[in-house]
């Protein structure tokens, strides 16, 4: 059965860094655009950044907010996609889901970054 499991949140000081993974249990890994998402307290869930393949290889996209602080990058091998955040903030507290076709949602990670 597909499935993405997250892994990697916890709590960290304003302007410490995480290191989030997903493994995921899909067919065919590395055709799949891989997307991160995150519900803040309270809030809608919001998309944080993208990872898809191309003719070019690999292309990669982020939300405003988090450009030049956080890294996706992916592991086929593994079937893992990460989100590398440094630098963070205290609006990037939430729990962070990772999402690929086929598979359903999972139960996220939660990040809690304190001021």
């Amino acid at each position: 059965q597909a499935q993405v499991v997250e892994s990697g949140g916890g709590l960290v000081q304003a302007g410490g860094s995480l290191k989030l993974s997903c493994t995921a249990s899909v067919s065919n890994f590395s055709m799949h655009a891989v997307n991160w998402y995150r519900r803040p307290p309270g809030e809608e869930r919001e998309w944080v950044a993208r990872m898809q393949n191309g003719i070019s290889g690999y292309s990669t996209n982020y939300r405003n907010a988090v450009k030049g602080r956080f890294t996706i990058s992916r592991e086929d091998a593994k079937n893992t996609v990460y989100l590398q955040m440094n630098s963070l903030k205290p609006e990037d507290t939430g729990v962070y889901y990772c999402s690929i076709v086929g598979a359903p949602w999972g139960q996220g990670t939660q990040v809690t970054v304190s001021s």
